[in-house]
């Protein structure tokens, strides 16, 4: 067997053990409806709904997966903007209430934070980030889950790097070192970058800066977004014109692993930017200027996802990159040394005893099945749409002068945020 084969393999059987089952969307569904009895007790949070978004919502989770929760304020229809103050005093609600209550592990509060953030840990050992009002964080959730429409090797590869890095210790905001996200971006920079490109640029999808469109009527926001989106990628795979690319899992894993090993050398003069789909000049991009940008938020410019990334740490996350290439292109290599470079060592005692394979399936030459996750992703918002709606509904009721009609999202919109179906 060649080591492209074995990569390839071994990939295949680590997304087996990291894709998630039935029980653990169950678990995440029961995670927000116990934090939405939590906020409906809390009297400054009156009317208030508790929203998912993240990597739950964009469907790019792994068993083992954080939650990122947003609890959105009662506002009738309407968008709206509450203070840093305003979501620090009611984060801090939320935790005398859930330190009362019990049952809630590692609670802390980053009030000063860019955004304030609640963290803490479930009874489940399923860590959750709450914050306030994220419709960004939310609308970003499912511009991610939108792009896999376009390929669906891109989830493969986000759960892939993922574990990567954790495996690597190079997925953690908090010691200086790359969040979720942008690993997510950097894929989607990878796929906009491969020779033939897979994505297109993020400004052909979206264009403009989206989170400076989330103003007036909630619902009219979001659908000028979706209906924008569905419009775009739906034209963008219908180009006959368009080449395909053919990369194996594995391919695109290598290219991933060297197109980026030297990314603590470029970052002195060259930032990412999905948004424009390539390597931008700092020194002359006026947006970036005078900071030194790593990884541009394409929807929300020109934040910088990587700003926790320090000069030292940035040479280690590179020095992983390397380390990792290495190891795949060795002689030598055998499906245990790959695992050890691939994933954390609680994953490892998975694959290594025996392979997370069918033998009926190796038999015959084909790849085993790789399962998808259980519940159908385009339905995790819509569920807490719903929830929101219903509630407005009831607003509205009690006060008929008021009453705003808030359109359903075209049933085109919902064909996009559907998983293709996996065989």
């Amino acid at each position: 067997m060649s080591g492209g084969q074995l990569l390839e393999l071994t990939l295949r059987d680590i997304l087996h053990v990291i894709n998630p089952l039935r029980e653990d969307w169950s678990i995440r569904f029961y995670i927000i409806n116990e934090l939405q009895a939590v906020v409906q007790s809390i009297e400054s949070l009156r009317g208030a709904t508790v929203e998912p978004f993240g990597s739950f919502v964009s469907n790019l989770f792994t068993r083992w997966g954080d939650l990122d929760i947003s609890i959105e304020l009662s506002n009738g229809s309407h968008i709206l903007s509450a203070g840093k103050k305003h979501k620090q005093m009611l984060l801090n609600d939320v935790l005398r209430v859930l330190r009362t209550k019990g049952g809630w592990r590692n609670l802390h509060f980053f009030a000063n934070a860019r955004i304030p953030i609640l963290k803490l840990e479930t009874s489940h050992s399923i860590s959750c980030d709450i914050s306030i009002n994220n419709l960004s964080g939310q609308m970003k959730s499912k511009l991610l889950f939108w792009m896999n429409e376009i390929d669906g090797r891109f989830r493969d590869m986000v759960l892939l790097i993922k574990e990567w890095a954790k495996a690597h210790n190079i997925n953690d905001p908090k010691f200086g070192s790359l969040n979720s996200y942008s690993l997510s971006l950097l894929v989607v920079f990878h796929f906009q970058t491969c020779v033939p490109a897979i994505f297109p640029p993020l400004k052909e999808i979206y264009p403009g800066n989206m989170v400076d469109d989330l103003i007036g009527v909630r619902a009219l926001a979001e659908k000028h977004v979706e209906e924008t989106c569905a419009v775009n990628i739906n034209r963008y795979r219908s180009d006959s014109s368009r080449l395909t690319n053919h990369s194996s899992l594995s391919q695109l894993f290598m290219s991933f692993l060297e197109k980026f090993s030297d990314i603590s050398a470029k970052a002195a003069t060259q930032g990412i930017s999905p948004y424009t789909g390539q390597w931008e000049d700092i020194d002359t991009n006026m947006r970036w200027l005078p900071k030194t940008y790593a990884i541009e938020d394409p929807f929300e410019q020109p934040v910088n996802t990587a700003r926790t990334v320090s000069n030292k740490q940035l040479a280690r996350i590179s020095n992983s990159f390397q380390t990792t290439l290495n190891m795949v292109n060795a002689a030598n290599q055998d499906q245990s040394m790959l695992v050890s470079a691939l994933v954390r060592p609680q994953i490892s005692q998975f694959l290594v005893k025996p392979p997370f394979r069918c033998q009926s399936s190796h038999s015959n030459g084909t790849r085993p099945q790789i399962p998808r996750a259980m519940q159908p992703a385009g339905r995790v918002q819509d569920q807490f749409q719903n929830r929101r709606s219903q509630k407005r509904q009831n607003e509205t009721n009690q006060r008929p002068a008021q009453v705003v009609h808030i359109p359903k999202v075209h049933s085109q919109v919902q064909q996009v945020w559907r998983p293709r179906s996996e065989s």
